[in-house]
């Protein structure tokens, strides 16, 4: 081996910003009697940076950027090498990674080359009028921010400065779709991201019940999402997500609710359970805060037919109305469904003038088609005084 200094144990600030496991200098030997002395490679094991240190890199770039260009540097860096680099980011972790950095013969970085340890996450970055150029790609990779999203297949490319990037070619294969876009985000102060993307045929099976504990639909997704989110620090990004769509779902389901099955039954106390296959759904999601409002909503399922406004709050609590119109041979009724309980465990049940209409056209014209009539009546009646029952049904 060539000649080295091991320096173990570097720790950098009062709450430890940047930790150094160990570092290895290998010096050129043959320039240690010139005017520049030449360090071969820094490697550097178990490098830790927290956010506070990353806020610092801006002001230490431009602490270097202040001396003389002319000076000839007394001492020039090769090569640096990382090995398990972590980044600290609140309560999230980045990495480990491993980073090669080439540098010039003024000591300008050339390209870095950086790479997560399990091979998954390949990234090359290269200096530009002061900017750099980021060609990123991956496989099997899970997002380390936000839901545990696997990506297939992703290739990024845009253009960083010390304090933001502009990542304008996203394109990522997931879950039996695609989605392409674009993002921008800040780190000088806080943590800002804000882009756009077109998803296309994207299984909803495993998706949503990441985005939202408890949720149950599948089908294909096609959306055209548009997010912003602004916080402190990353773990807390999520939280701040606004996000607006317009969607749709082909062939899938809705399980847990029965909405042909609640229009039928005319149940006071609610029904539950069972699941709603259609064939498409569709509408528009605005995401804010841990909270979900889906309006005009359609869905299309065979003999049923449904429009309506749905909101899940932060507790996963569920409130909306929809409108079931069901078609059978010579009939069609439609029947208002207040939506109540939570995403585990959906409720549907009919409005009251529903309730009231069913139970006089029974006793009118005897059950079936007197019951189907009043009903009729009923909604129809309640809808033209404004009655917007959502309350949650009588036991």
């Amino acid at each position: 081996p060539l000649p080295h200094v091991t320096i173990d144990g570097i720790t950098i600030g009062t709450n430890e910003d940047v930790k150094l496991g160990k570092v290895r200098v290998t010096p050129d030997l043959f320039s240690l009697l010139q005017s520049t002395k030449v360090i071969k490679s820094i490697e550097i094991d178990s490098l830790v940076l927290t956010r506070k240190a990353i806020d610092r890199i801006p002001a230490w770039a431009k602490l270097d950027d202040a001396g003389s260009p002319q000076a000839a540097p007394q001492v020039r860096v090769e090569n640096i090498r990382l090995h398990d680099a972590v980044l600290r980011l609140g309560q999230a972790d980045l990495g480990p990674f491993d980073v090669r950095v080439r540098l010039d013969s003024n000591g300008e970085p050339e390209e870095a080359s950086i790479a997560t340890q399990d091979g998954k996450l390949k990234a090359l970055v290269k200096p530009d009028k002061g900017k750099y150029l980021i060609d990123a790609s991956a496989r099997s990779w899970t997002l380390p921010l936000g839901p545990a999203l696997v990506l297939d297949e992703l290739t990024v490319k845009g253009v960083a400065t010390l304090n933001d990037a502009s990542l304008g070619e996203v394109s990522a294969k997931l879950y039996g779709g695609t989605a392409i876009g674009r993002t921008t985000i800040r780190w000088q102060k806080g943590l800002q991201i804000d882009g756009r993307f077109d998803v296309r045929q994207l299984e909803l099976r495993q998706v949503a019940s990441m985005l939202s504990p408890g949720t149950r639909v599948s089908g294909k997704l096609n959306a055209k999402p548009v997010f912003s989110a602004s916080a402190a620090s990353s773990d807390r990004l999520m939280n701040a997500l606004r996000l607006a769509t317009l969607f749709s779902v082909q062939n899938g389901a809705l399980h847990g609710v029965d909405i042909q099955k609640a229009a039928n039954q005319l149940i006071k106390q609610g029904t539950a359970g069972g699941e709603t296959r259609f064939e498409q759904l569709s509408g528009h999601l605005v995401m804010e805060r841990g909270s979900y409002r889906f309006t005009q909503l359609k869905i299309a399922a065979g003999a049923l037919a449904a429009d309506g406004t749905v909101s899940i709050s932060a507790k996963q609590e569920l409130s909306g109305r929809i409108n079931a119109q069901v078609n059978a041979v010579g009939t069609s009724s439609n029947v208002p469904l207040n939506v109540a309980g939570t995403v585990d465990a959906p409720l549907l049940y009919p409005t009251g003038g529903t309730i009231a209409g069913a139970a006089v056209g029974t006793a009118i014209m005897g059950p079936g088609l007197g019951t189907s009539v009043g009903a009729k009546i009923g909604s129809w009646a309640e809808g033209l005084f404004g009655n917007q029952d959502e309350k949650k049904p009588r036991k």
